[in-house]
């Protein structure tokens, strides 16, 4: 398991300092088979959408569901992840166990991160439907599944991280604040820190 750590964000915004982590499911990858492509689009996001400081932890884990409910359970218990975001292992296939694994360490589910990601992919092939993707939260944690290919990362999480910072809010974490011109977070305005 390669555990990497990225610190992001910019100067003159509002925010708290936040902790995510990112975690990508292949078996290949964790072998060092191939190169893991969708850990680093869902980098690639956090560096252009986020103002404010964070800290991100990267794991590659193989698709076994107790070596990703660990890992979930690593990031969030242990590392105090307030976001982790799976990528990996969503599709029907016997080996896709992500799902599962997310769902053995979630305390309660957010049915809409799934139906969002789904309608969203859905604009672009109609094999989404076959997408399993589910978001809930541990403790005062948000963790949800994206899917695997870089380019469906990003049509899925560049709309779908609207909803993220409030989200944590909620959850009791930081003000995550984002960079408008890549991602415009909602928040009422009775929540907004301009």
């Amino acid at each position: 398991m390669e555990a990497l750590t990225n610190t992001l964000g910019r100067d003159g915004h509002v925010g708290q300092p936040a902790t995510i982590g990112i975690v990508t499911v292949s078996d290949r990858a964790s072998e060092g088979a191939y190169q893991d492509e969708g850990g680093p689009a869902i980098l690639a996001f956090l560096e252009q959408a986020i103002a404010s400081p964070c800290t991100v932890h990267y794991r590659c884990v193989p698709d076994e569901r107790d070596d990703i409910s660990a890992t979930l359970i690593e990031l969030i218990d242990h590392l105090g992840c307030d976001v982790v975001v799976t990528t990996g292992g969503t599709g029907p296939s016997p080996r896709d166990v992500t799902p599962e694994a997310t769902e053995d360490i979630l305390d309660r589910m957010l049915p809409g991160f799934g139906e969002q990601m789904r309608a969203i992919s859905l604009k672009f092939v109609p094999t989404a439907i076959l997408s399993r993707q589910i978001g809930g939260t541990r403790g005062t944690a948000l963790v949800f599944n994206l899917p695997g290919r870089p380019k469906s990362i990003r049509e899925t999480i560049d709309e779908l991280w609207r909803a993220v910072p409030y989200c944590v809010d909620l959850l009791g974490g930081p003000y995550i604040d984002t960079i408008d011109e890549v991602c415009t977070a909602f928040r009422p305005a009775s929540a907004r820190r301009r």
